[in-house]
């Protein structure tokens, strides 16, 4: 029976890194779930070993969200099979728009099906002639270099991976070519970084080689779509020819679990989605039974919308039933359903039909079928509100899922142990409230592995972003002063703000301020934000230093491994609580009907609080870095609120004040 230890790469552990593992252990031995709040520097990563230890021929998945976050378990694996098991095996899935080298327009995986069931009908066609390495024959490749690249029909990497062979009852079946196989194997068995793919692959389709790899790997790390995604983790274990039983599941980052299946759930509905479905049934009329009378029904969501665009309300709720209602009036429909009935029909062959011509994006026609039904669900199921959402004259209809329970838990429920582990799951309690409610989860909190007296954890108690007091000349003044003295810290600072308005409002009183270091102010596009970060973790290299104003929550603060001197501290000003809207209040009402006086925490402030967390997060990378976090909001010592925060901040924070911080800081050098 294997043992940690026989996976385990490393000669020590680190503190209360032992006693993680063996609770990981016991919860793939027994099955279950577990939570782990583990800071950075606990060692989260190796939470794997224990996992392979009691596999006992079960494949694990690891479930990341971000590239930098799966080269970690790459590394990880690879430590292991170097120092530990040279026979483990594993393999990774990423998003096939990531690894799709054909090109072409529309949805990624729609154009794979077409492609691949085009393909497929003509190597059959030319293997009838007795072709039967489809990458050799003439008239095939002839086709390919004749297609439109932008409408492609046939997929020559998925040809040059796939050839015949003849059965001993005289048939004929395709199968991996020989390149497929031995080079599948090797992604088993060789690091392949997601950058090297393409490379590696060659004339072969790199989503199919490692998905071939995935079906005999001990483990796959994969992105959470492949797994949050109904449509496609359905058809990912039909591949791997796995039941959900044989699957041990351990989803890093578990934080953004919430986020990332409120996303998947939610179907948006614009205003030109409806014109050009009302274009796509004009130019079927009479070919497809149903066709005129739904055409009929689109300008009664329009007029819906144009009538929202009197609110002044930028985000509101509006009644499903109204809606429904103003649908079916003067229609040929007695009820929903039945519009419903007609749209799936339509859709259905729509979509074929746009598939035969190689024209793989989604129709509008689906877009209204999907959110016709997401309106039926929500009328009876309290996880989903109806949303409209004004941008300008523009309004936008949403259903929009507010509660992600339902929905892992039914997904979790199916595996033989999950494990949710992240650096900012805390208070993990209310975390598995909000998950997993009254179901049997079992949690951890470790404390922070790094050395106390390389950190300075501080509060302020005399400045906040509340609204209530933005408008305040004295709160404004503390801010300012607080961020100056920040920025006499030695070394790059960055100070993280609940909103881009406010980023933007200190940055120009506090800018012609600052004269020891370079500012650098987030933008809001990712391409300049990606420019001026590279620029910002380069300056200590030039002996020189730099202050971020950035978003919690934005492209700065998360995901981002500023390791050694890139980041020495770091300042959240405010509580980044989402703006307060009626759709807020309504979600809000959700969740204390569901847990009573914690709902608003759960629903409201921890979201909040895992942004500040996340922001400081980014100082402390290694345990031989320095570094001050500093919570700049008085809201932050409120009882409740100081309650939620991880419990070594609770043991180790220092209140301060902008009169008393410059001296703190000052001791600190």
């Amino acid at each position: 029976m294997s043992t940690i230890a026989d996976y385990f790469p490393y000669q020590f552990y680190r503190e209360n890194q032992k006693k993680m593992l063996e609770a990981v252990a016991k919860t793939a031995r027994e099955g279950g779930i577990l939570m782990i709040d583990a800071p950075t520097g606990s060692g989260k990563s190796s939470v794997v070993a224990p996992l392979l230890a009691e596999a006992n021929g079960k494949k694990i998945f690891i479930a990341v969200r971000t590239i930098s976050q799966l080269q970690i378990f790459i590394r990880e694996l690879e430590l292991i099979r170097q120092k530990k098991k040279r026979e483990l095996k594993f393999a990774y899935l990423i998003g096939k728009g990531n690894m799709c080298p054909l090109g072409g327009y529309g949805d990624i995986y729609r154009r794979c099906e077409g492609v691949k069931a085009f393909s497929t009908a003509l190597m059959q066609e030319r293997a009838d002639r007795g072709s039967i390495i489809p990458a050799k024959d003439k008239m095939i490749q002839e086709q390919i270099r004749k297609q439109d690249r932008d409408h492609p029909m046939i997929c020559p990497y998925f040809i040059n991976s796939r050839i015949f062979i003849h059965d001993e009852d005289g048939g004929r079946r395709m199968i991996p070519s020989p390149e497929m196989r031995i080079k599948s194997e090797r992604a088993q068995k060789t690091v392949i970084m997601p950058i090297d793919l393409h490379k590696f692959a060659g004339g072969i389709c790199p989503y199919d080689l490692m998905l071939s790899a995935a079906r005999g790997a001990d483990v796959v790390i994969l992105n959470y779509h492949h797994l949050f995604n109904d449509d496609i983790r359905e058809q990912l274990y039909v591949t791997l020819q796995r039941e959900p039983t044989d699957i041990m599941m351990l989803l890093d980052e578990a934080h953004n679990l919430g986020d990332i299946i409120q996303n998947i759930q939610s179907i948006r509905l614009s205003e030109n989605d409806v014109e050009s479905a009302s274009h796509e049934l004009a130019s079927i009329r009479g070919k497809i039974r149903g066709a005129e009378a739904v055409r009929h029904v689109l300008p009664r969501i329009a007029e819906f919308m144009n009538g929202l665009k009197r609110s002044n309300e930028i985000e509101d709720w509006f009644d499903p039933t109204i809606f429904n209602r103003l649908l079916i009036k003067g229609s040929l429909y007695p009820k929903l359903d039945y519009i419903l009935d007609d749209l799936l029909s339509i859709k259905d062959t729509l979509r074929e039909a746009n598939i035969q011509k190689a024209e793989y994006r989604e129709t509008a026609i689906e877009r209204i079928c999907e959110f016709l039904f997401s309106i039926y669900r929500s009328s009876s199921d309290p996880s989903y509100l109806t949303v409209y959402v004004r941008s300008g004259e523009t309004i936008t209809l949403e259903v929009r899922n507010i509660d992600p329970a339902g929905r892992l838990q039914e997904m979790i429920s199916m595996h033989a142990a999950t494990v949710l582990i992240s650096g900012t799951l805390a208070p993990v309690e209310s975390y598995r409230r909000y998950y997993f409610g009254e179901m049997p989860v079992a949690t951890m909190s470790l404390s922070n592995s790094f050395p106390k007296r390389n950190r300075l954890v501080l509060a302020s108690r005399d400045i906040t972003t509340a609204f209530s007091q933005r408008q305040n000349i004295e709160n404004t003044n503390a801010i300012v002063a607080s961020i100056l003295s920040f920025s006499k810290l030695p070394g790059n600072v960055a100070i993280y703000f609940p909103s881009y308005q406010l980023q933007s409002q200190y940055a120009k009183l506090c800018e012609s301020k600052i004269r020891t270091k370079q500012v650098f102010i987030e933008p809001r596009k990712t391409e300049e934000a990606n420019t001026a970060l590279k620029e910002f973790v380069t300056l200590p290299t030039q002996q020189k230093s730099g202050i971020m104003f950035a978003v919690c929550g934005g492209k700065w603060s998360e995901g981002l491994d500023y390791r050694g001197n890139q980041l020495a501290a770091a300042m959240v000003i405010g509580l980044p609580l989402a703006p307060f809207t009626q759709v807020r209040r309504m979600i809000n009402d959700h969740f204390h009907r569901k847990f009573g006086t914690e709902g608003e925490f759960i629903a409201y402030t921890l979201p909040a609080m895992n942004k500040a967390m996340q922001a400081l997060g980014r100082v402390l990378r290694t345990e031989t870095d320095r570094g001050v976090l500093l919570l700049g909001e008085t809201r932050f010592l409120d009882p409740e609120i100081f309650a939620g925060l991880p419990p070594w901040i609770q043991a180790e924070i220092k209140e301060c004040d902008s009169d008393t911080l410059p001296g703190i800081l000052a001791k600190w050098k």
